[in-house]
């Protein structure tokens, strides 16, 4: 009966989340619970601090949850970012919740997302002003940072700001960009609140982003699961065809974290303003989960779109800082290989020709058909074999004659035809 009792409690998680909002201790509090109680799939750590030395604590979600693992793609959701946004923090526990009590039951589809992804949650990005917020729907309070300063407006912009120094960049701010660093995220999604929609890149330019269709389809994706997204109810007279729109026709964001993301890092993001209301009550919360947790999902296995891999050298090891573009593609920023020598390149159907460069090797191009499987959970994996630059010596060099310098023979023979040539222009 003992070993019994003690499968059960392994089983069942030994915490409760209510839909409520939990204050920033609270939050810690179960975050560190689940940590503790699942080691083997979870891992918590801290970006960073906020204004008021509040850790930006992430849960990382995975069967290898501690280390990036090669071959399988690093996926983010970030929350929380206006701290009178509420919702999103809701959302995010609720599904740190759900993945982990669906994966101890053997649950098919969280077993495969965990299996085939590595998922980093960051339920606030705004700790100081979540505290400062009231409930309003509609206000203000809270928004910023405790510098009064909004943390998606911070971000450097490549169209309007590229030489911003990231040192000048809010605390906030600058821990989210030297995780960028430190992880590979080939997907993201931000949530906000205060309208009903999935708003895709560019925020800070009317041009259309190099992968335009992938972020129409991501935002789709998110759109069409959720439960009135979807169907365009309007929050503020605003209308979105399909609950989607392209952000900067929306209204212009300069310093945003979503085009950050994209030009910097390598790592497409969409936003997701997931309330028309910015702090909506209580009782409305388990309708709001709902609402959302299809496309929470569904978004999350978007991940494995399009193609991934090694680029690898000469001798058949992997290079970092390869270039891996896509004819057609080119973006403000190329997309190179990792430390691990991987790119992940999210594309829809179709086929592609790829352009491979690293310093002392052939330029590689090769074209390859992208016909997506989302239930294998994973991107069509492909290698790129390169071919170092030979130097190629000719018979006349062995033989010690020079091919730089002229020899007598060759400077007589020149200066005999100038005699010539003199004599018969006089």
């Amino acid at each position: 009966m003992s070993s019994l009792l003690f499968l059960l409690l392994f089983l069942t998680p030994s915490w409760t989340l209510d839909f409520r909002y939990h204050n920033n201790t609270e939050m810690e509090d179960y975050l560190v619970n689940v940590s503790i109680s699942n080691p083997d799939i979870t891992h918590l750590y801290s970006i960073g601090k906020s204004v008021n030395g509040q850790h930006l604590l992430v849960l990382a979600l995975g069967l290898n949850p501690r280390q990036h693992t090669v071959g399988i793609p690093e996926f983010k959701y970030v929350a929380n970012m206006h701290g009178n946004e509420a919702l999103g923090r809701v959302l995010m526990l609720q599904l740190i919740n759900y993945l982990v009590g669906k994966y101890r039951r053997g649950d098919p589809r969280s077993t495969h997302i965990l299996s085939s992804t590595r998922i980093h949650i960051l339920p606030t990005m705004n700790p100081d002003g979540f505290s400062e917020a009231d409930t309003d729907c509609y206000g203000v309070k809270g928004r910023y940072n405790m510098n009064m300063t909004d943390l998606n407006r911070n971000f450097p912009d490549y169209f309007t700001n590229r030489e911003k120094d990231e040192g000048t960049c809010v605390q906030e701010v600058k821990a989210v960009i030297d995780w960028l660093k430190k992880e590979t995220f080939v997907l993201s999604a931000n949530l906000h609140g205060g309208a009903l929609v999935a708003s895709y890149p560019y925020d800070s330019t009317g041009s259309a982003a190099p992968d335009n269709d992938v972020f129409v389809h991501l935002a789709l994706m998110y759109s069409i699961n959720h439960r009135t997204m979807h169907l365009d109810p309007s929050c503020w007279n605003d209308h979105f065809p399909n609950g989607i729109t392209n952000g900067c026709q929306w209204y212009p964001v300069a310093g945003g974290m979503q085009d950050y993301n994209y030009v910097w890092a390598q790592c497409l993001e969409v936003t997701l303003e997931v309330s028309c209301c910015k702090y909506p009550p209580e009782n409305d919360l388990p309708k709001l989960w709902e609402d959302n947790k299809e496309s929470l999902l569904t978004y999350i296995e978007q991940v494995h779109l399009g193609v991934k891999g090694l680029v690898l050298d000469d001798n058949g090891v992997p290079v970092q800082n390869a270039t891996v573009e896509v004819e057609g593609r080119t973006t403000p920023k190329q997309f190179k290989t990792n430390q691990f020598g991987e790119f992940y390149r999210l594309l829809l159907d179709g086929e592609y020709n790829f352009i491979v460069t690293y310093p002392g090797h052939e330029v590689l191009r090769e074209t390859l058909t992208v016909i997506n499987h989302l239930d294998d959970y994973s991107a069509l994996t492909h290698n790129f074999h390169l071919k170092k630059i030979r130097r190629v010596i000719r018979d006349d060099m062995r033989n010690g004659v020079s091919l730089t310098r002229p020899t007598w023979a060759g400077l007589g023979m020149g200066l005999y035809l100038a005699v010539a040539l003199r004599s018969l222009i006089g």
